[in-house]
């Protein structure tokens, strides 16, 4: 083995394991995990340089301004011409399948290097066929800088849902001491001290060693590029502004001589040679040179870059607007940047779309109005994509204002139609409808504007009249999803079917948004007939769908719903988790947070979490803002628990009058009942004329005074048939529930449920905290052990997050719920508690 590849024996040996068990038919995925210079790149090709009787594709991610849309497989596509038919379809599907395709073919190899610098439309496909290699003749090998892995982040979530089965994680170390001795020689102490076995770090010192042991890797860079001459320096200063690598086509413009500059660099082991392609043979010694550059220097040498690419045909445009953006080329980014913007969107790229639009926007008042206001449109919608709802309203009016000041009705009414959609999803229902109702008096687009009208009177508590509208214009997939969805919350069984019919529509006229919201809406028409038992299946082919047309906010409200059915079911570590994940890492969720923050807030109370308050309030704000039932009755419920578990439910019942007042209309059965029941435990009678008889059996049985039976009609194990229990007031009946609740985790209610058991006369109470949490003696939950063990150990809150691939302010709340169990005001009381014997 060669000096460049001392102690990797045991990664080439996965590496040769993961190729043989993909010629046996059991395809796999090898993650190259490291920092900056740990070797991925040395190991990877002395690898692939070894392989024979193998079809290999490499591919790579570029650290530009904005990431190539879909980069590494256009790069694959020079080994694969069915590839690079499907890339020019320019739809992410296409794609997907035919990766799959390759990876059918026996035996391949797809290696996609710095992964951390990928587009989103990118990381979609790599999903896909990561979660499908294992069937495959293939191995699929990923490189990534790990400490570069944001919590939260897309590429978080794809290393978190590999398959385990399939998915090997081989271990790339530093060099050891004895190592860096056998390369740098009696140096060996010295350089491993400098560069904590970082291979690249000790392979440019000791290559150095001539002028001395630098002080940091770029002066050892630096010293090694100074011995050069002068043309070759030269061609080190072009390569340097050029990130990934520079094709032969491009350089034969910009240096004709490159071919000769080259050969020094590249036997000195600085830059690498792949084709007709020359790349520095690391990033860190290419950002050193760059930044040794004079700014005059640079600034030339991108413009030259520059002007090379756009005389280029095809245009490669994310590397036209990296250096357009590096040089402030205002007519390039106009000539570019909205082609760019668009397909990285219809790929599913969405933050590189949201990065062009936001390169294009300084520049965008020199377009024509019209030209302005369309930009304007399609940003919104990406805005939209990823949660930036008060910035896809602003800039979404001001489509509406540069259409209206136009001679356009039907654009203008198409602007509107936009506008309602953002002002809906930021919560303000009533401004929404008043849009719309703009819109529909232009009477120049009647079947959009009334189809949207229509759709947004169902969303609004208006089914009857928003169901009258869409039988009125022609027939759509999005108009059945919402006719559907009408007659679901009216009551009517068959809302489902027709919601599934527009969504089947949808998807075989292509039109994914409409689709998505197809997912969501059979999703909320089953929760409202209470037809849970069909959720789950359709939320995770639903997730499935969304993720692969990158659906932010359609993702959410479906994780959302898969994570209100673990409180159902009982999971709750699972669940606070995946619902606090949500709540912190979008803040601007708007009125999609309906579908998280309720069941957290209700899910804290019941834990006796002290954030419980805070989130509810944010709930109810929400709730009054949008002025919708169902999140209203929800809310209201949650709040009216908490005061009942506080003892003080007196002080939710002017709240549950008026709502209850409200509300009795047809399809609020499932809420209705639930406020009801609470607001019976917070001491407010059920009125002489309440329609108990239209309730759920669940809900119905509890206020008709046959708790017992109610209990049953509630799934095994669930707190609701726990509460139920210990209503029924016998001693059985109370200590069944009380254990149910230990088990749960829910401690003010097991409170309530032991007063019970004691003003019985009981003797003998149960006591313990649940299962999960009985061999911890502060009866933490194992996640809470787990960042106990972890602040005991002096990690900070950002490096627990990491360690246990949560948000820091999920981690946050943990915290301060350990602090607060453990009645210690700092972290380190905390930590001495750990030690106390």
């Amino acid at each position: 083995m060669g000096a460049r590849v001392l102690e990797r024996g045991e990664v080439l040996a996965e590496l040769d394991q993961a190729l043989a068990d993909a010629r046996d038919g059991e395809g796999r995925t090898v993650l190259l995990a490291g920092e900056a210079g740990l070797g991925k790149t040395t190991v990877l090709r002395a690898w692939t340089g070894g392989l024979a009787d193998v079809h290999l594709l490499e591919g790579a991610c570029d650290d530009l301004v904005t990431s190539r849309t879909l980069g590494p497989f256009h790069d694959a596509a020079a080994s694969a011409p069915a590839l690079r038919t499907a890339l020019a379809v320019d739809r992410t599907d296409a794609v997907h399948d035919a990766v799959l395709d390759v990876l059918s073919t026996p035996t391949t190899v797809l290696v996609v290097e710095d992964v951390h610098w990928a587009d989103e439309a990118t990381l979609d496909v790599l999903a896909v066929a990561a979660r499908r290699v294992g069937r495959l003749p293939a191995v699929l090998v990923l490189s990534y800088r790990d400490d570069q892995v944001d919590p939260g982040s897309q590429l978080q979530r794809l290393l978190g849902v590999l398959p385990a089965a399939s998915t090997r994680r081989p271990a790339l170390r530093p060099l050891s001491v004895g190592a860096v001795t056998e390369l740098a020689g009696p140096d060996g102490l010295r350089v491993h001290a400098a560069t904590l076995g970082n291979p690249f770090l000790v392979t440019e010192l000791v290559a150095a060693q001539s002028e001395g042991l630098p002080v940091s890797v770029r002066d050892a860079v630096l010293a090694r590029v100074a011995d050069l001459p002068r043309a070759a320096q030269e061609l080190l200063d072009l390569l340097a502004v050029v990130p990934g690598h520079a094709d032969g086509t491009l350089l034969d413009v910009l240096r004709p001589t490159w071919r000769d500059d080259v050969e020094v660099p590249e036997r000195r082991g600085i830059v690498g040679l792949s084709g007709s392609a020359v790349a520095f043979r690391h990033e860190l010694a290419r950002q050193a040179v760059e930044q040794a550059l004079p700014p005059i220097r640079r600034l030339g040498l991108e413009r030259a870059v520059l002007a090379a690419l756009l005389a280029h045909d095809p245009p490669d445009r994310a590397r036209i607007l990296h250096h357009a953006a590096r040089c402030g080329d205002a007519d390039a980014v106009l000539a570019h940047a909205p082609a760019a913007a668009r397909a990285a969107a219809a790929a599913g790229a969405h933050q590189q779309s949201l990065a062009w639009y936001a390169q294009l926007a300084p520049y965008a008042e020199s377009l024509p109005p019209a030209e302005q206001a369309a930009l304007a449109e399609e940003h919104a919608w990406e805005l939209y994509n990823a949660h930036r709802v008060e910035e896809a309203v602003a800039t979404a009016g001001h489509a509406v204002a540069l259409r209206t000041a136009g001679d356009d009705p039907v654009a203008t009414a198409r602007a509107l139609v936009g506008l309602s959609r953002h002002l809906y999803i930021r919560g303000d229902v009533a401004d929404a409808l008043a849009t719309l109702d703009r819109a529909v008096a232009l009477d120049a687009e009647p079947t959009l504007a009334h189809t949207h009208r229509g759709v947004l009177r169902v969303l609004a508590d208006q089914e009857e009249a928003g169901l009258e509208e869409l039988a009125a214009v022609p027939p759509s997939a999005l108009g059945t999803v919402y006719r559907g969805l009408g007659r679901a919350f009216l009551g009517h069984a068959d809302g489902p079917d027709l919601v599934r019919e527009g969504l089947d529509t949808a998807r075989a006229e292509g039109r994914r948004e409409h689709a998505a919201r197809g997912w969501t809406s059979l999703v909320k028409a089953l929760r409202r007939l209470g037809r849970d038992g069909e959720v789950a299946a359709v939320v995770a082919e639903g997730l499935a769908s969304t993720r692969s047309g990158d659906f932010l906010s359609h993702g959410y409200s479906l994780e959302a719903f898969g994570l209100q059915l673990m409180v159902d079911d009982g999971r709750w570590d699972a669940a606070e988790e995946g619902l606090r994940r949500l709540v912190d890492t979008v803040p601007e969720a708007g009125i999609l947070a309906r579908e998280t923050l309720p069941p957290l807030g209700r899910l804290l109370a019941r834990r006796g979490d002290p954030d419980a308050d805070a989130v509810l309030g944010r709930a109810w704000a929400l709730a009054t803002r949008s002025d919708s039932l169902p999140v209203l009755l929800t809310t209201a419920a949650g709040l009216a628990e908490k005061a009942w578990l506080d003892g003080d439910g007196d002080r939710e019942h002017a709240r549950i009058r008026a709502l209850l007042e409200r509300s009795r209309r047809p399809g609020l059965a499932g809420a209705r009942g639930d406020l009801l029941r609470q607001g019976l435990r917070c001491g407010l009678p059920v009125a002489h004329d309440e329609p108990v008889d239209d309730l759920w059996p669940r809900h119905a049985l509890a206020l008709a005074g046959e708790p017992a039976a109610a209990a049953a009609a509630w799934p095994a194990g669930s707190y609701e048939g726990a509460i139920e229990l210990v209503d029924a007031g016998d001693e059985a009946s109370v200590t069944a529930g009380l254990r149910r609740l230990d088990d749960l985790g829910a401690a003010p209610a097991a409170h309530l449920a032991r007063r019970r058991l004691q003003a019985l006369g009981v003797r003998r109470i149960p006591r313990g905290p649940q299962a999960g949490t009985r061999a911890h003696p502060e009866g933490l939950t194992p996640r809470q052990a787990d960042i106990l063990a972890l602040v005991a150990d002096g990690l900070t809150n950002a490096q627990i997050a990491a360690r246990l691939v949560l948000s820091v302010r999920t981690v946050d709340h943990h915290v301060s719920a350990v602090l607060a169990k453990l009645g210690v005001a700092s972290r380190e009381e905390a930590a001495r508690r750990v030690g106390d014997p």
